[in-house]
């Protein structure tokens, strides 16, 4: 077994509304294990430190985990990512949502490794960059709180939240880590799950 890493903290997210899935998708079941459980194992296995984000700790009690919920509410992930860097009392932070079930070790290992000196290190594939997969160091919390206390006002004069990820990403720039070329890479391991179809295909993978 490896070694699991101290001097960062894993956290996992599960903040979202799962409007498009009709229920909570973390808690639907792969075999006898929910989402968030084998999100939660896969954490264990490589951080001494992970904490839940989420602002339903009744739902999310059975897990064994420390809770944190939202500072400033609703305003989507970074609402989330905010209140753990609060909490969290390491300077690197790796992120994972819950909605990534075919995420693996070897991949998380392989970020949480790679060198850089930004404070965000983000992996990309498919073109796309995972927001919601990667290192967020807690001197954030200041610039963050800045998106979310601005956001506030903008909330209230136009009905929905401007603070976001990318908007973050867009302030203070990102490490952006290519994966495809790795030996260990599959091309569905950023898999997002959101919908009852994508709930289907999930299954078809005969996770253990």
């Amino acid at each position: 077994m490896k070694e699991k890493n101290s001097h960062i903290t894993g956290i996992i997210l599960s903040g979202g509304l799962s409007i498009r899935m009709g229920t909570d998708k973390a808690l639907l079941k792969i075999g006898d294990k929910t989402i968030i459980e084998r999100t939660r194992n896969l954490m264990l296995n490589i951080f001494e430190n992970v904490l839940l984000s989420t602002n339903d700790f009744e739902s999310y009690r059975f897990l064994g985990l420390p809770m944190v919920e939202d500072i400033y509410k609703n305003h989507g992930p970074l609402s989330g990512i905010h209140a753990a860097l609060v909490a969290s009392a390491t300077d690197k932070n790796f992120f994972l949502s819950c909605d990534l079930p075919l995420m693996e070790e070897e991949m998380i290992r392989y970020i949480i490794g790679y060198k850089s000196l930004r404070q965000i290190s983000i992996p990309s594939a498919n073109e796309r960059m995972q927001h919601l997969c990667g290192i967020y160091r807690k001197l954030l919390v200041s610039v963050i709180e800045n998106i979310l206390s601005n956001s506030i006002h903008w909330k209230k004069e136009n009905g929905k939240s401007a603070a976001s990820v990318k908007k973050l990403i867009s302030k203070v720039g990102a490490e952006i880590i290519e994966t495809r070329s790795l030996p260990f890479y599959k091309k569905d391991i950023f898999f997002n799950m959101n919908s009852p179809d994508d709930f289907e295909i999930i299954k078809q993978k005969n996770l253990e």
